[in-house]
């Protein structure tokens, strides 16, 4: 655990420095956890039009970061311990202001959303009551990685609801829809699991009991090899519901990609031994995602792949360049 230093001066929302703050707390890095999520809801809807693909692409790109900043605002006693260099923690931003701007731009999005489709008001709602209320469910082993998961997989719901409300197309809960949202949540739910076990030492000081501090690493990633196992079982069983075509080849290899790299993290969180050591069992879990819901898009929208492949190449980029490699 890092000791916290404190900086004199916090820059507020009309200065620049709260911006470039404001930044790093959403974690430039994961922004493509919720575009690929909101991008594979919307590959559901038949006919996609280029402005809906753009407008409510760049909202999904952005809500991970809006949330994550969100929910930092509720776990500063954690971070104090394990994650001292960010803004918040360092005081170079207020929380206030964090929530604040947190809020207004989720709620931004929900209007956005629900302008595309007034079914999304609903969809939209819950994600919000969602993150206000993680932070209570991630302090019990058994609520953190399943009650954030929900969230994140309401995120296909809002970018299907969307993409058939600018279309003019009903909507139909199929085996694809249904496939889609259950591979986003048990995909990110391992994500969540395998994140927990970079903060084990801060979380058992501060009383979160994940289930990492609560019952060891090694059960924990044995619990997080089924949810693995489950996510890459749904994303086959989701990618051939419709029945094996030509342009399903691109859809098979990001699945393939996203298979390997599940394989790495779960090799690796079993040999993870202290906090610091997580981050090498936590990034591939993060590929893993983005290319099996990258898989899905494409099984869907073929004729998306080359943005696709874009997509997860400036994902790469970015994560490379993160400023704390052990933080995830």
């Amino acid at each position: 655990m890092r000791a916290v230093a404190l900086i004199a001066h916090q820059a507020r929302p009309l200065e620049r420095g709260f911006w470039q703050d404001y930044l790093t707390t959403m974690r430039p890095y994961l922004l493509f956890v919720s575009g690929i999520t909101g991008i594979a809801g919307l590959s559901l809807a038949p006919s996609v039009t280029l402005p809906a693909f753009l407008v409510l692409g760049v909202v999904f790109f952005f809500a991970y970061g809006l949330g994550q900043a969100l929910t930092d605002c509720f776990q500063m006693d954690t971070d104090r311990l394990s994650a001292p260099e960010r803004p918040l923690v360092r005081g170079a931003i207020m929380r206030e202001d964090v929530i604040e701007v947190s809020l207004g731009g989720l709620l931004v999005s929900a209007v956005v959303v629900v302008a595309f489709n007034p079914l999304n008001v609903v969809v939209a709602g819950l994600t919000i009551f969602g993150l206000l209320t993680y932070t209570w469910f991630k302090r019990r082993w058994w609520g953190g990685p399943w009650y954030n998961a929900w969230i994140v997989s309401l995120v296909v719901l809002l970018g299907y609801f969307g993409g058939a409300g600018a279309a003019g197309e009903s909507l139909t809960f199929d085996a694809a829809l249904l496939g889609t949202m259950f591979v986003a949540f048990a995909a990110y739910a391992n994500f969540v699991l395998t994140g927990y076990y970079k903060d084990i030492e801060a979380d058992r000081v501060t009383g979160y009991l994940t289930l990492p501090v609560l019952f060891g690493r090694r059960l924990s990633a044995f619990v997080s090899d089924g949810i693995a196992i489950a996510a890459i079982v749904g994303a086959g069983v989701t990618l051939l519901s419709a029945g094996w075509h030509a342009d399903l080849w691109p859809a098979v290899l990001f699945l393939v990609a996203g298979a390997a790299f599940s394989i790495s993290a779960q090799l690796r969180l079993h040999g993870v031994r202290s906090d610091k050591a997580a981050h090498r069992a936590i990034e591939p879990v993060v590929h893993s995602y983005i290319l099996v819901l990258a898989g899905l898009a494409a099984a869907h929208q073929a004729h998306w792949t080359p943005f696709l492949v874009v997509f997860y190449a400036a994902f790469v980029w970015t994560m490379k360049r993160r400023p704390i490699k052990a933080q995830i």
